[in-house]
């Protein structure tokens, strides 16, 4: 087992760690800026160093969103510029990074941040995710299928022109 501060622990691991001590520490946020990301991941200095690792995975390493350059865990999520959260089962990532880890091994992290696995397994259940949010243009997708059921699109616009010179 790696007990904290074990230069063992991987820089996506302690990214993964950050962010859910963020998300679980304030509920009601959706997200976090990479900086506080970076910050919280610094305060827990779980490879007894700050590593400059830890910016590169939380800007593009970790994100599922962004095209793996090199890594291609899931861990994270681009909810807007500079913006991050975990990621969740739903949410759209680059395909290149299919079947990635989402979450850290439990014995690659330390023993006292175990409780934050069965933590992010309830609440990415309990969670839904931007992409599953239903997006309101298209809804409207089919709504004016009625305005086409008595003529074909070339009539509607041979009418719609009817008068032109």
């Amino acid at each position: 087992m790696k007990t904290k501060n074990s230069s063992l622990i991987r820089v996506a691991d302690e990214v993964w760690i950050a962010t859910a001590l963020l998300h679980r520490e304030n509920p009601g946020r959706a997200d976090f800026s990479i900086e506080e990301i970076v910050e919280r991941a610094a305060r827990e200095n779980l490879a007894g160093i700050n590593r400059p690792g830890v910016y590169a995975h939380a800007v593009s390493h970790c994100v599922a969103n962004r095209r793996p350059s090199p890594n291609r865990c899931m861990m994270l999520f681009e909810s807007g510029a500079g913006r991050r959260r975990l990621f969740r089962k739903g949410d759209t990532y680059d395909v290149a990074r299919e079947g990635s880890k989402v979450t850290p091994a439990a014995e690659g992290i330390p023993e006292e941040y175990q409780s934050l696995l069965s933590w992010y397994r309830e609440w990415s259940r309990e969670s839904t995710p931007e992409s599953q949010i239903p997006d309101p243009l298209l809804a409207l997708a089919g709504s004016g299928a009625s305005v086409w059921t008595n003529e074909t699109g070339d009539e509607y616009v041979k009418r719609l022109r009817q008068g032109w010179e």
